[in-house]
């Protein structure tokens, strides 16, 4: 069950006896790391919301952003990466499912969905080939699942990321986002109420899939795992989809008082979770829980994750309008019992007693603890990184190298897989922008959102690398037009319990924590995932960033590419500490050097919430084409993306004041620099553009144009570079599919 010798002793003192079989299920799972949070709830305190959520009245399933118009966004990201390395299609396919009934909960219809991804090598050569065809599977297989689930269910996939390195080849990740909208006055919340009120099932029967699900999900994989499929929950889309219509229909009207998704620990977690809030009691009777299978033990009923089930409170005597809502979409609705007055949740199973606790001992008593942490060597030395080292290469061939690799090629064979446009409001779809921009009915605004994730720079300076995650994903945000207003997170990290790995999560929880700050946008949701690591170690550091930002005219969003011939401006923060000459922990250090050292640039944070209002602005007054940012493989990689995508010839220069920082061409084209963008404008409005964004105190540079024809010029340090389009798209395009293809 995974619970500790001193774990189960606690539960023996606050119970003062010995716990009943499936009450002892049911502290395990609430008590586990994946619903506890027992060893990151120290550290999520750096969170401002988090802190005051913790002192105040608790957590809702999700936090909501006030747009305007009576509206409201919610959103949240939810990992389901154990499940998804013993059981990709089911493992990623549930993980969207349950991350939507999230967004559901709290009144909101789901809009968008996104996703972000992380797998071992793919390419021949770059492993043990045995290795190489396992992540190649789960990277078909997990992709299918989204596209599999997603599509039916009704929500558009409108953007992602997918992510490479060696030490997820024995632990993938897999993190679901949902982004929903709905009416303010409206929210529902998870906190039973009423004596008396019905408890009410919904959504379809419960199974004997995904029993203790939360557990597998805090302990390591290992050779076993595989023998834990059962722990995967089987989902299914179109029932998911008769939920989402039932529920919203159902909160229409009036008669449900709190709703909460069945997910991690399933009945267990919504029945206490749901009393606890309320500070109320429930009296269950599992025999009238609709089930496939009518031997289940009281213990399999309690602790099951069966997909597509929701628990509701409704009023005592209009629970008739809730459940013919659901009969009418096909959907089960049983009432299954009431709330009670004494604070207790009881639970029986053919008339006998299965569990009698106070909830709060399973939600407010959960220990808690911080492990040792220790500052790993490798950081030390590559703060000592010699950059003079590198040896210099082909620049032309670097270009195509990095084109190529998986981590930074095009993910169309990804989302071609998706259905991006279902509900029809997505203006900007997958690779189109820098992020996805949807148009919703009601109002005249958008709504860009984007996940975002670099787990290099984050192994190599957890600080840096969580301040940078949260600056490039609402970078990306604002180069639709878009302003940034909130972050939610989804943490990934090794094991709590090893002092490198716990240090790790501190440093990136506090550089998240500090950027969200000092930017204006505050970590409103988020997840912990520890435990990710197999026989092969842990994974690197991965914290994932979502972003969600306002247009005020989704009329008015750019493109990542220009349409038509323009002037190229680069866009850029002042004031930087430069480190290693931009090439530390870069994507060229690593895939054309072939190493992984040197810290990361940090941001400037003022520089980049200056950044940010130059872009809504520009956007806001037609005054630009397009924006795309330059991070991963830094100017010369954005270039050659707006070619690709423009179908113009780029034709640039990079000199002058924004490349100073380095007489290397290598660290000029592909050095990374944290608040870049690339902003493309027609040539009667760059004085107006330049001089906007000097009164903001950035840095201005002219690039050169982009013009009717075919290819990207670069020159630099006196030597012209060139490339044709096809050459460039080639790389570009065909780097996943081929190695999928080998």
């Amino acid at each position: 069950m995974g619970l500790t010798d001193s774990e189960y002793k606690l539960i023996l003192n606050l119970l003062q006896r010995d716990p009943t079989y499936t009450e002892l299920g049911m502290f395990a799972v609430m008590w586990s790391e994946h619903c506890g949070y027992k060893y990151s709830r120290p550290v999520l305190a750096y969170f401002k919301r988090y802190k005051e959520a913790l002192e105040g009245d608790g957590f809702e399933n999700a936090g909501i952003i006030d747009i305007g118009d009576g509206l409201g966004i919610t959103m949240k990201v939810e990992s389901h990466n154990h499940p998804s390395a013993v059981e990709p299609y089911q493992g990623a396919a549930t993980g969207v499912g349950g991350i939507i009934r999230d967004i559901l909960t709290m009144g909101a219809r789901p809009i968008a969905s996104l996703n972000s991804l992380r797998f071992g090598p793919i390419r021949d050569g770059e492993g043990e080939p045995t290795v190489i065809e396992r992540n190649r599977y789960l990277f078909e297989h997990v992709v299918a699942g989204i596209a599999g689930y997603g599509n039916c269910v009704g929500v558009p996939t409108v953007g992602g990321e997918v992510g490479f390195h060696a030490r997820y080849s024995g632990n993938p990740l897999v993190n679901a986002m949902c982004v929903g909208i709905l009416k303010l006055d409206e929210i529902t919340t998870a906190g039973a109420a009423g004596t008396g009120n019905p408890v009410i099932y919904l959504g379809s029967a419960t199974g004997k899939d995904g029993i203790h699900g939360a557990t597998f999900a805090s302990v390591e994989l290992d050779e076993t795992s595989e023998s834990k499929r059962p722990n995967v929950q089987i989902g299914d889309p179109f029932a998911e989809k008769q939920l989402i219509e039932a529920t919203l229909e159902a909160l229409q009207t009036g008669a449900i008082v709190a709703i909460q998704d069945m997910g991690a620990a399933g009945l267990t977690c919504s029945t206490i979770e749901m009393s606890s809030k309320g500070s109320v009691g429930m009296s269950i009777d599992l025999d009238l829980v609709p089930m496939r299978e009518s031997d289940m033990t009281g213990y399999e009923l309690m602790l099951s994750e069966s997909q597509e089930r929701m628990l509701a409170v409704a009023e005592k005597g209009r629970e008739s309008k809730v459940i013919d809502v659901f009969h009418k979409w096909g959907l089960k609705a049983e009432v299954i019992g009431y709330v009670t007055d004494d604070g207790i949740v009881t639970v029986t199973r053919h008339g006998q007693i299965e569990a009698k606790v106070d909830p709060k001992l399973l939600t407010d008593h959960c220990p808690v603890y911080e492990s040792p942490m220790e500052e790993p060597a490798y950081f030390r030395n590559a703060a000592t990184f010699d950059v003079s080292m590198v040896p210099q290469t082909d620049l032309r061939q670097a270009l195509i190298t990095l084109l190529g690799a998986p981590e930074i090629a095009s993910k169309r064979w990804v989302y071609q897989q998706y259905d991006q446009h279902v509900q029809t409001q997505t203006t900007v779809a997958c690779g189109e922008g820098d992020a996805a921009v949807l148009a919703p009915r009601g109002t005249k605004k958008g709504i860009a959102v984007k996940i975002d994730g670099n787990s290099r720079q984050t192994y190599l300076h957890p600080y840096f690398g969580g301040q940078l995650a949260v600056a490039e994903a609402g970078r990306n945000v604002a180069c639709t037009g878009a302003m940034p207003q909130a972050v939610t997170d989804g943490l990934n990290f090794g094991s709590p319990q090893s002092p490198h790995v716990y240090w790790q999560f501190s440093n990136a929880v506090k550089g998240i924590a500090d950027a969200a700050e000092a930017l204006g946008t505050p970590v409103i949701s988020g997840n912990v995932s520890f435990y990710n690591e197999s026989e092969l170690g842990e994974v690197p550091p991965t914290p994932i960033i979502g972003v969600v930002g306002i247009l005020e005219d989704a009329k008015k969003r750019l493109p990542m590419a220009p349409s038509e011939p323009c002037t190229l401006l680069l866009l850029s923060a002042a004031d930087l500490r430069i480190t290693h000459e931009g090439l530390g922990a870069s994507a060229f250090l690593s895939y054309v050097a072939g190493h992984e050292d040197g810290h990361p640039v940090a941001p400037n944070l003022d520089a980049e919430r200056r950044l940010w209002e130059t872009l809504v602005e520009i956007a806001a007054s037609d005054l630009a084409l397009s924006a795309h940012d330059a991070s991963d493989g830094g100017i010369a990689v954005a270039l050659a993306e707006i070619a690709i995508r423009s179908g113009l010839v780029v034709s640039v220069e990079l000199s002058g004041e924004a490349f100073v920082y380095s007489e290397r061409p290598d660290a000029i084209m592909f050095g990374e620099l944290p608040g870049r963008i690339i902003v493309c404008v027609r040539v009667s409005l760059v004085q107006q553009v330049s001089e906007l964004a000097k009164s903001k105190q950035l840095l201005v540079q002219n690039l050169g144009k982009a013009s009717e024809g075919d290819g990207l010029s670069i020159k630099v340090a006196g030597f012209i570079h060139e490339w044709s389009t096809i050459e460039l798209t080639n790389a570009f395009e065909g780097s996943i599919p081929n190695a999928l293809a080998s």
